[in-house]
């Protein structure tokens, strides 16, 4: 009713008829044909009215590209994105050689091989019937959501992924809401189609429910859907008719919208994410809206609309080719390119012309939801397996970091061996600081702590959107967990034949740490929980975090199998024997609320008498191998995570 009654107005405004109001709103008919001056009034009305305007002054005075796509991969984490860029890049033979089906070749980072998921936002381009398709790969986990953010403002089109088995999940939901608000056109890719529980059709219904609920416009809704299995290169226009190559995804992404942009008019370039080179320095990311770009020529570079223009000048200048870059001289509207040569800038900045700066809105870079605090190690072992351990080593890596993790800041605190680092979340936190952690760095870490909000006067606090699948016959004990921490249930699905049923909650953000293994435990492994970032709301209260207590060690030594022996039965253990320990390091968790002291490096007394029973080594519980995660949300406030090369270690300050 709402809309009906702007384009009333609209067209009293304009006096042009609501028939023609309405087929533009509506993406029908020649949008070009309204006049400019006429448009011109509309922009005071709700964005479904003014879009009219911006699309039509766009279609007047710009033209788009043949030549050239750019396409965003989105979708939810482990759904098959980087896969599905390496089978692109194999069927369009961009790179020589093949690549197999687990190399996952956009996944170049280290963490990112081993987590199996995608970190950092990547970039590759492909030729297809003499058409240049530049590809990014985004990450799918909540925590790197602001990287899709910021590469969705660089393409046209997006290609959702969605599990042939799982449909739609909640970083699905997350990134398409985003793509649709862009008003970008979607191309639906229903991946794993050879699973044996593949069900297309049930995918495509919770997708274009999705779409409906997010408010997608007609035309956005009447998606082209692609049916792949990535892993074995393969992809079909029907679940049934799957070819044996990717031609049917590579023929529908030509179909997608073309660039537009305007070639003769003034510079417009808005850098939308940061790279780095150990030999050229610092790069930029973005895409050419509007006019040319060459290598060696003045540019003018400005934070947005009313802000003061600086000159630079441009030193090296790349496009991407295949999984690398290549040199080139000069690029016109439409490309993404890649620039070297400027160091002082940030995301969001606009290179323009600096004789006619036409600057675009700055991108706004999301704000963290969680801190945690840095500082030089000062347990009794460090020093011993690092090499880079003073507050000036970590400040400088720290530095370094914010050049190219815009999501990330870092403040100085009265202690001047500590920093206070703040992110998106938890992983994006722990990622940095295992990165650290392999170079060479002994950090210690402490508890992590989320950033509370005012609104309207009132205590706010960040929440995450929780999705559980697991069998109906642990729900009880899991619905009980979340309950209480303050969870709310949003929503509990039916039983499926195979048992499984699925939980929605939202839950403080700050009663997550360590729900995930609490969860595997109490359902044997069974269950799959995600996690999105729900936003803030109103403060839930207060909760006790931890049931138990700590086991604590009493002395600093070697840990043996007769110490251990004598402990487990006092709680499950972190240590095993010939691990050093040190005075009041977290060794176990006690099986009783408090903190109790073990002696889990006490010697076995020798004696002239033969044992009977059986040696200490084989009656040893094997110790409970924790990450650097796992560590970071165990702890409480009062006590540490220390971090070096060879081991990862709790404790709490001595007295």
């Amino acid at each position: 009713m709402q809309v009906m009654a702007c384009l009333v107005l609209a067209a009293r405004a304009t006096a042009l008829p609501r028939s023609a109001l309405l087929s533009a709103a509506h993406g029908v008919g020649t949008r070009a044909a309204l006049p400019l001056r006429a448009l011109a009034p509309l922009r005071a009305f709700p964005p479904q009215i003014c879009r009219l305007s911006t699309v039509a002054m766009a279609a007047e005075t710009t033209a788009t590209r043949d030549d050239i796509r750019n396409i965003a991969i989105v979708a939810h984490v482990d759904h098959g994105k980087t896969t599905l860029v390496d089978a692109m890049l194999t069927s369009a033979q961009a790179i020589q050689g093949t690549i197999n089906k687990d190399d996952r070749m956009m996944d170049s980072n280290d963490q990112e091989r081993e987590r199996g998921i995608t970190i950092l936002a990547k970039n590759a381009a492909i030729k297809y019937k003499d058409i240049k398709v530049n590809i990014v790969d985004t990450p799918g986990h909540a925590d790197f959501g602001g990287e899709v953010e910021r590469v969705l403002n660089m393409v046209d089109g997006v290609l959702l992924l969605v599990d042939a088995a799982e449909g739609p999940k909640p970083q699905t939901r997350f990134v398409l809401k985003k793509a649709l608000a862009m008003g970008h056109r979607v191309l639906v890719v229903v991946n794993k189609i050879d699973k044996p529980a593949a069900r297309p059709e049930y995918v495509i219904d919770k997708t274009f429910d999705l779409f409906v609920e997010l408010g997608a416009t007609d035309e956005q809704t009447d998606f082209p859907i692609v049916y792949t299995s990535a892993i074995n290169r393969v992809a079909g226009d029907e679940p049934d008719d799957i070819k044996d190559n990717m031609g049917p995804l590579l023929d529908k992404i030509l179909e997608l919208p073309k660039p537009q942009c305007d070639v003769d008019g003034p510079l417009q370039l808005q850098i939308s994410n940061i790279g780095s080179d150990n030999f050229i320095g610092r790069l930029g990311i973005g895409r050419i809206k509007s006019g040319k770009v060459a290598k060696g020529l003045p540019v003018g570079i400005c934070a947005g609309p009313g802000q003061p223009v600086r000159t630079v000048k441009i030193s090296e200048l790349f496009c991407f080719d295949a999984l690398g870059r290549r040199p080139i001289d000069e690029a016109r509207a439409g490309e993404i390119v890649v620039f070297s040569g400027i160091q002082d800038f940030n995301i969001g900045d606009t290179l323009v012309d600096p004789n006619n700066p036409q600057p675009l809105e700055p991108i706004s870079v999301e704000k963290p939801t969680m801190s945690i605090a840095i500082g030089v190690n000062k347990s009794p072992f460090a020093g011993k397996s690092g090499k880079l351990l003073t507050s000036r080593n970590i400040k400088d890596r720290l530095a370094k970091e914010l050049q190219t993790n815009v999501a990330l800041q870092v403040k100085e605190t009265s202690d001047s061996d500590t920093i206070q680092v703040f992110g998106r979340g938890l992983l994006h936190l722990t990622v940095l600081i295992e990165t650290m952690r392999r170079e060479g760095f002994e950090v210690m870490i402490g508890c992590p702590q989320v950033l509370e909000q005012t609104i309207n006067g009132q205590r706010h606090e960040p929440f995450e959107l929780v999705d559980v699948e697991l069998p109906e016959e642990y729900s009880g004990s899991v619905i009980d967990m979340l309950g209480m921490r303050k969870g709310q249930m949003l929503e509990m699905g039916s039983v499926s034949p195979e048992g499984i049923v699925s939980l929605q909650y939202e839950v403080p953000s700050r009663a997550m740490a360590g729900v995930k293994s609490r969860l595997m435990s109490a359902t044997r492994g069974l269950a799959v929980m995600t996690t999105t970032f729900a936003g803030y709301r109103p403060y839930a209260g207060d909760f006790d975090k931890r049931e138990k207590g700590n086991l604590l060690s009493t002395e600093k030594g070697t840990v043996t199998s007769h110490g251990l022996m004598k402990a487990q039965d006092r709680g499950s253990l972190f240590s095993a024997p010939g691990d050093e320990v040190y005075e009041n390091q977290i060794v176990g968790i006690h099986q009783r609320p408090g903190d109790l002291k073990v002696n889990i490096c006490r010697q076995k007394q020798l004696t002239n008498m033969r044992s009977a029973g059986k040696d200490d080594n084989t009656n040893v519980t094997p110790a409970v191998e924790l990450t650097l995660e796992d560590a970071v949300e165990y702890i409480e406030e009062g006590e540490f995570v220390e971090v070096t090369p060879a081991a990862i270690r709790m404790g709490k300050p001595g007295k």
